[in-house]
């Protein structure tokens, strides 16, 4: 538990402003910023998006080596590095050479050096520092992480468009690169407790145990944080695509795209009411099969498309919770934050091939097959989240 000079709500309260802002310049940072900066160097949309790409290989090649370093000396470093990384990732982004040959490596770097810091400062390295923090009862300290990070679009998307269109988008990164060693960077230094490092030996050990005891529970796991991820990452990057391919119009696209956001949100409210004392294998059943429902609504009348997108992000939004609060719940405190690394790598190392998995499925097959994989795959995903249940008496 924390000590007074740290209370639960300002840890909380710490961890959910920096990860806002966190997600607002990695993740959500491009789909802003694609259009100005290939206007402004000619590269292409392909090597600027790819950036993002490059960031979540990295992100998923490192998070295992995360994991183990915030199980032995806590979050509070880890994510500490997570600021200085993005805040050099994003100088990197900004000096890149529009008219030279070094351009498109050095935004690149900038890309990899993001992923580093996306892989010590995103989601799963915050919930490793709560399980860490609160062991067991870390539940609902997760899900009220995820109401913050909830807004993380509402707040950075409006934020980093105001920005790119007064100052450029250079400068953009560059005021991003400030708030990150500036905010962020205090609000870890301050308002989390320093940890008691565990021994090199007793960390290893821990996740060893674990690896040994619950090896088929781990890739049951696994599979449920990651297939359903490569479904949501071709929405996310190409709903306004797929809807327009069914008849929508691009304004009415985007407004319905907006309805996403408050249900993320809102469902993870009634999770935090009415789902603590459910085991969170239900919630990640629940997610899926609002997210099937969603889909499947999505590839229907397009009249439905309302409900559909609001069923997707309500399921969207309290897998987020499931994400963390699973593995906790089955697996126990000892060894969370390198579980949480092992179980990061295969779903950011997916998030890597999404957008171009998307892009594919579209050009070749069409947005109607699309859509119908979509479908498919939501029910998929329903299925393999079963196996979960025979491992609630694990908890």
């Amino acid at each position: 538990m924390t000590s007074p000079t740290h209370p639960r709500w300002r840890v909380i309260g710490a961890l959910g402003i920096a990860q806002i802002l966190a997600w607002g310049m990695s993740y959500y940072l491009i789909a802003v910023l694609a259009k100005p900066i290939d206007d402004d160097t000619g590269w292409g949309l392909t090597w600027v998006v790819g950036g993002v790409s490059l960031g979540f290989l990295v992100s998923g090649l490192a998070s295992p080596r995360v994991g183990r370093l915030i199980d032995r000396f806590g979050g509070r470093p880890i994510l500490c590095a997570s600021a200085l990384l993005l805040a050099a990732g994003l100088a990197l982004l900004a000096a890149a050479p529009a008219n030279s040959s070094l351009g498109i490596p050095i935004y690149m770097l900038g890309w990899a050096v993001i992923g580093i810091g996306m892989a010590c400062g995103l989601y799963d390295p915050a919930f490793s520092t709560l399980g860490r923090i609160y062991g067991e009862s870390a539940r609902s300290a997760i899900t009220l992480l995820t109401l913050y990070g909830g807004f993380a679009s509402t707040v950075c998307w409006p934020l980093s468009a105001f920005l790119a269109e007064r100052a450029g988008w250079r400068a953009t990164c560059l005021a991003y690169a400030a708030i990150a060693l500036f905010v962020m960077l205090p609000l870890y230094l301050f308002f989390l407790p320093k940890e008691t490092e565990t021994p090199p030996a007793k960390a290893a050990a821990k996740g060893a145990a674990i690896d040994r005891r619950e090896r088929l529970a781990f890739w049951v796991v696994a599979v449920n944080l990651t297939f359903p991820v490569i479904l949501m990452g071709v929405v996310s990057i190409h709903m306004l695509t797929l809807l327009q391919a069914r008849g929508v119009e691009l304004a009415v696209a985007v407004a319905l795209g907006a309805l996403i956001g408050p249900a993320q949100v809102g469902a993870r409210i009634v999770e935090a009411a009415f789902g603590r004392n459910l085991h969170p294998v239900w919630t990640m059943i629940a997610s899926n099969v609002l997210a099937a429902a969603g889909l499947g609504l999505m590839f229907g009348d397009p009249t439905l498309a309302a409900l559909g997108l609001l069923l997707y992000g309500s399921g969207s939004g309290i897998r987020s919770i499931a994400r963390g609060t699973v593995p906790l719940a089955i697996f126990g405190r000892d060894g969370y934050p390198t579980l949480m690394g092992r179980l990061a790598m295969p779903s950011l190392l997916a998030q890597a091939a999404t957008p171009s998995l998307g892009a594919v499925l579209i050009q070749h097959a069409g947005a109607d097959a699309t859509l119908w994989a979509l479908a498919v795959g939501g029910v998929i995903a329903i299925v393999v989240s079963l196996p979960l249940l025979a491992f609630r008496a694990r908890a």
